[in-house]
This record gives structure tokens, C-alpha cells and sequence, in this order.
């Protein structure tokens, strides 16, 4: 190879700037989580719609709050888009753990962050968020059921 090319697998790991540490809050406007990711406000809106595990509360006047969590899952995105140079389709793959791992054993810092050990095993923040979510809408259900009744 000619000492000026580069593949492009080299081009796409660009260096990204170093992120600071994400605060003890529990809610972080967008406009802090979009300083905290890196990134700008709008891009996290994109993301949203893009990343379907990426979702913030949302309240009154349809303000997000993001936590800890989507801070972590926000910023393996951006390592995953910017620095190593996934498309969005790819990212999104990876993320649902579909797509192609890289060499390396280990997983990276922000995915063994978005782990929880719960009850002797190590499941994924958004699985727990899912299960939370399918719980949820069962007792809404048997809410809806009770109060049919009575």
C-alpha cells in the first residue's frame, strides 16, 4: 500500500474528542445530555427516532429527561457512528447484537456500563427496560380489567 492511502476502516476510526464524566443527577435536560454526549440537541432527537432503545422520559410539553443509562447508550452510539465509522443501520444492527463484532474480546467501556447484575446474571439495561415496559402493560391491562368490573 502506498504510504499516502489509508483503508477505510482506518479513515473511519477518527480519534473523538474525550466526553466529561456524566454527573450524579437522575435527570438530565437535552441540552445537558447533548453536552455530556457530545453531540447537538437535534442529533439526539435523530437518534431517537433511529435507535428505538434510546428513549428519554418524556413530560409535560413533551420535555425529554434522559438518564444516566441513555447518556451511556447515547455515547456508544456516537463511538459507533464517529469513530468507528458504523452507518446508522450498521450501528443500530450492532447494538441489537446482530451486527459483526469487531476483533476484540472484550466489550468496551460504555457496553459493560449499560449491563446490570441482577439476581446472579448480567442482563442489558435495555432488556431491563423492556421487561419493565411488559410489565407495565399488563398491570395497565388488569387495571383496565378491574375497573370494568366494578
Amino acid at each position: 500500500m502506498v504510504a499516502n492511502q489509508t483503508t477505510h476502516r482506518e479513515k473511519a476510526s477518527k480519534d473523538l474528542a474525550p466526553l466529561p464524566d456524566i454527573p450524579e443527577k437522575r435527570y438530565f435536560s437535552i441540552s445537558e445530555a447533548a453536552l455530556l454526549c457530545g453531540v447537538k440537541a437535534h442529533v439526539l432527537r435523530y437518534w431517537e427516532q433511529e435507535f428505538p432503545q434510546l428513549s428519554p422520559l418524556k413530560r409535560k410539553g413533551n420535555r425529554r429527561y434522559y438518564q444516566r443509562h441513555d447518556l451511556l447508550l447515547a455515547r456508544q452510539i456516537r463511538t459507533l457512528l464517529y469513530g468507528e465509522g458504523y452507518t446508522i443501520h450498521g450501528a443500530r444492527e450492532r447494538l441489537q447484537g446482530r451486527g459483526r463484532f469487531p476483533h476484540r474480546e472484550s466489550p468496551d467501556e460504555n457496553q459493560r456500563q449499560l449491563s446490570l447484575d441482577v439476581g446472579g446474571a448480567s442482563i442489558s439495561v435495555i432488556e431491563v427496560r423492556k421487561r419493565w415496559q411488559y410489565l407495565r402493560q399488563e398491570l395497565s391491562e388488569l387495571l383496565d380489567l378491574c375497573g370494568r368490573r366494578h
